[in-house]
């Protein structure tokens, strides 16, 4: 029983009577016999942390499989036990070295599984005793100990000891919380010293050191001395303790007084008709929420604030908490909204000076606008999400919608955003506490239907804080943000009238169930035409307004243009195409500044003038048919790129080596290709084990550049056939499109960026899948009409286009087959002939 379970009695004699009956199971446990020698042998029990004294009784917890053995055969004989306590409690598996010498005899009650597989034990001790010897060490300890008899002569300065001692005890018991009173009951009913300082000691908190010197002593008077010691080093400290106590107690009543005394100062103003500061803010917080248009809900909450900080005093820190909150609740729109411009032509014509191309998502906000013409009151707002490289106009084209329908914008950049309490906010028991990022942009919005751009919402990250993609999932569903709950405000805030838009790169790394709430509009690159006509629209005329050049000040030409985005930009975007203007215009202002003559064209010898050696080289196809080298089609980041695809056989069998950074599923393509060449070897005219005995080095340029996808899958093939054939392959062809190990050519993706690849690299005849022929639809009519496209659906149509034809083969090799042919025809009408004169022999024979 602990001290703990004390204070449930009223007075010593029915603690007693608890103790015994919670006890008496262990009394029932015999001690051990002693020896002729004065010893006895008994399991051991090692202790780590913890101490138990002669007649105390204390719960234990068994978790060693060492000790729970060593219980159990005490158990089994119901006898008792050596409890031992180790010298270093980090040690898992004591040794005989690893026990302080001086133990106690123990009894221990029946034991108690707890849920973590672990014991539990009542616990009594009987006497203290030194060890003789280990016995055994395996499967658990055994020890021969010696009995340490206590003499007792209760005279005068044993009995002035013990008095002294329960006195300090006394003071100890008023001024330590920790320690019941019915303890100190317990310790008057004790008569013996021995037993009195082993029982203050179990009671007081004291280090394991201490501990084991108290149970180290034998003399019962020098044990009580030690343990009289120790309670007045405790009682001091108690006392400091009880000081520091009343003088914090003195320091709040203090505050309490303060507090009594301002408020009857405030009553006393009340009375005078003086202003109260307080009050005031008070009176204006509460017209500000009459007069603010916000729910029922809302401003029910916010009137429930008010009164508490009406009641609180002016210093609690409360009044801070509740006064921020209450300027977020009076400062966000609940209701005013601005009335949208419904009208598709002058939409139109602002989407159209703002952003040149983009059909796919001009159409879709006329389309919204033509929606809420139609039915205003039963309209959703729509989700769109615009996916595209970067520079292609994704933001600028939300300010120009925002501009068409007349509303408010606002942008929210979510990159690197990884805390869930950025997007719902963190809860008010929190210091410095605000409301997540979608309230804080609405504020500032300063109307419920604004026009909210997330952008990159492609690059949001997970951590311990949460997932703040799966926070968005509320904000961007229709269905359930017209009540979206802040942790700030726990209150539901109606989101439904937002016209959201999100931007993103890819939509790869956007998480499933966030994209199937998004409608995704994709952002193609731009081609160079196109490039060439924001350049003049748009980009020109604000450059040169930023450099301070006058309007139509400075002309470039069509071919400069070109030259800076072939040679100067690597993009789909037109951002870095705008920077290098500006250099440009830059350069010439200064000139104009210094009132040095500069030129007002720009040709295109005059870009390597201004911008230097070019930055990029132009990729163009190859010159002229060679064995072994095709032409991709490859799809990038920034738009397409032709990928010329080199085979050289090696004489000696090295087998397969691919090199140029390819990726796992372009090697897989390469295998494919190589099964297919050879099951077609026949058509081929290739030998199969001559084949196998060619080592193969494939190589694809620019090998710092990561390589992968099945795209080039009839590439590698076609390469391969032209090397093992000895066919020349086309120069002036482009292909794309994955293979299968029977030939069929499959669908591929970026089918535009593709094309218009091959079209600036100089190809003349591009072979695209036949499945791909609906995604033609998206590349421009002068890239078509100047460009051969075949459609293809088997790998032979490929080769019948790229390849060379193959060599008429010579006649001696036809006259030598056809002789073959007949020397096996002569040779199977003679094993004819001889079958039939055997058979004939056969039948005489059976005659005779």
């Amino acid at each position: 029983m602990s001290f703990d379970d004390w204070e449930q009695y009223e007075d010593a004699d029915e603690l007693m009577d608890a103790l015994h009956q919670r006890t008496e199971e262990l009394y029932a446990v015999e001690d051990r016999p002693l020896d002729v020698d004065g010893t006895f042998e008994a399991p051991v029990m090692p202790l780590r942390g913890v101490m138990v004294y002669p007649q105390m009784v204390s719960p234990l917890f068994i978790a060693r499989a060492q000790t729970f053995w060593a219980v159990e055969e005490a158990q089994r004989q119901n006898q008792t036990l050596i409890a031992l306590v180790q010298t270093d409690p980090q040690v898992e598996e004591p040794g005989p070295e690893d026990f302080f010498p001086v133990g106690v005899e123990v009894a221990v009650g029946r034991l108690i599984t707890m849920p973590d597989e672990a014991a539990s034990a009542l616990v009594q001790g009987r006497r203290r005793v030194e060890v003789v010897e280990f016995t055994q060490v395996q499967p658990y300890l055994r020890a021969r100990v010696r009995p340490i008899y206590e003499e007792v002569v209760l005279d005068r300065q044993v009995q002035a000891t013990m008095r002294s001692v329960l006195d300090l005890f006394d003071r100890c018991v008023q001024l330590n919380r920790s320690i019941p009173e019915e303890a100190y009951l317990f310790a008057l009913n004790i008569d013996e010293p021995g037993w009195l300082a082993d029982m203050i000691a179990t009671a007081l908190s004291l280090s394991m050191p201490l501990r084991l010197k108290v149970l180290a002593e034998v003399d019962p008077l020098k044990r009580l001395e030690m343990v009289s010691g120790i309670l007045a080093q405790e009682l001091d400290v108690l006392e400091l303790e009880s000081e520091i106590q009343n003088r914090t107690r003195n320091e709040v009543d203090r505050s309490q007084r303060e507090f009594y005394l301002r408020e009857q100062m405030r009553v006393i103003q009340g009375e005078l008709g003086e202003s109260d500061p307080t009050l005031a803010d008070v009176a204006e917080l509460r017209e500000r929420i009459e007069k603010t248009p916000m729910p029922a809900h809302a401003r029910e909450r916010a009137l429930k604030e008010l009164n508490r900080l009406n009641h609180m005093p002016p210093l609690s820190p409360e009044v801070g908490i509740i006064r921020t909150y209450l300027d977020w609740l009076l400062e966000l729109p609940w209701e005013k909204a601005t009335e949208d411009n419904l009208d598709l032509e002058h939409a139109a014509r602002v989407l159209d000076e703002n952003h040149y191309g983009l059909p796919k998502a001009k159409d879709r906000i006329l389309e919204y606008i033509a929606v809420r013409k139609l039915k205003p009151e039963k309209s959703r707002q729509p989700i769109l999400c615009f996916v595209g490289p970067p520079g292609t106009g994704k933001t600028s084209l939300g300010r120009s919608i925002a501009k068409a329908l007349g509303r408010e914008f606002v942008r929210l950049s979510l990159g690197g955003v990884r805390d869930e309490a950025e997007i719902r906010g963190h809860r008010r028991t929190y210091i410095g506490a605000l409301p997540g990022r979608i309230l804080q942009t609405m504020r500032r919005a300063g109307v419920v239907n604004p026009l909210f751009m997330l952008d990159e919402i492609d690059k949001l990250s997970i951590s311990y804080r949460g997932d703040p993609a799966a926070a968005l999932l509320e904000v961007l569903d229709p269905e359930q943000n017209n009540a979206f709950s802040d942790h700030y405000l726990e209150v539901d805030y109606d989101l439904s009238q937002v016209m959201f838009i999100t931007t993103a790169n890819t939509d790869a790394t956007i998480p499933d169930a966030l994209l199937d709430r998004l409608e995704v509009i994709d952002f193609p690159g731009y081609i160079d035409e196109e490039k060439l006509e924001i350049a003049t629209r748009f980009l020109i005329p604000r450059q040169l307004a930023e450099s301070g050049l006058e309007p139509g000040e400075i002309e470039f030409t069509e071919a400069a243009l070109r030259e800076i985005i072939r040679s100067y930009t690597y993009e789909a975007g037109v951002r870095n195409l705008e920077r290098e203007i500006g250099r440009v215009c830059r350069k010439l202002a200064r000139k104009k500044a210094q009132g040095e003559d500069y030129p007002r064209k720009v040709d295109a010898e005059d870009v390597h003038l201004y911008l230097g050696p070019p930055q990029f080289l132009d990729q163009r196809r190859e010159m002229q048919d060679e064995v072994g080298v095709a032409t991709a089609l490859a799809w990038t980041y920034n738009g397409g790129e032709i990928m010329p695809v080199e085979v050289v056989l090696l004489d000696a069998k090295g087998g397969t080596r691919l090199t140029g950074k390819i990726g796992e599923v372009m090697r897989e393509s390469f295998e494919a290709a190589s099964t297919y060449m050879l099951s077609r070897a026949e058509q081929l005219d290739l030998d199969v084990e001559e084949c196998q005995n060619k080592g193969v080095h494939l190589h694809i340029p620019s090998g710092a550049i990561p390589k992968d996808g099945p795209s080039a899958g009839i590439t590698l093939a076609t390469a391969l056939i032209s090397a093992f054939t000895g066919r020349p392959v086309h120069c002036e062809v482009g292909m794309t499109g994955e293979i299968t190990l029977r030939g069929r050519v499959l669908p591929v993706g970026g089918v535009r960026e593709k094309v218009l690849a091959a079209y600036r690299a100089g190809l003349e005849k591009v072979i695209l899948p036949a499945a791909n022929e609906k995604d033609l639809v998206d590349v421009p009519e002068k890239v078509r009409q100047q460009l051969d496209i075949r459609l293809v659906k088997h790998m032979d149509e490929v080769l019948e286009i790229a390849l060379h034809p193959a060599p008429p083969k010579p006649k001696r090799r036809k006259r030598k087959k056809a002789e073959s042919k007949e020397a096996q025809e002569e040779e199977k009408e003679k094993k004819a002939d001889r079958e039939e004169r055997q058979t004939e022999t056969g039948e005489e024979q059976a005659d005779a």
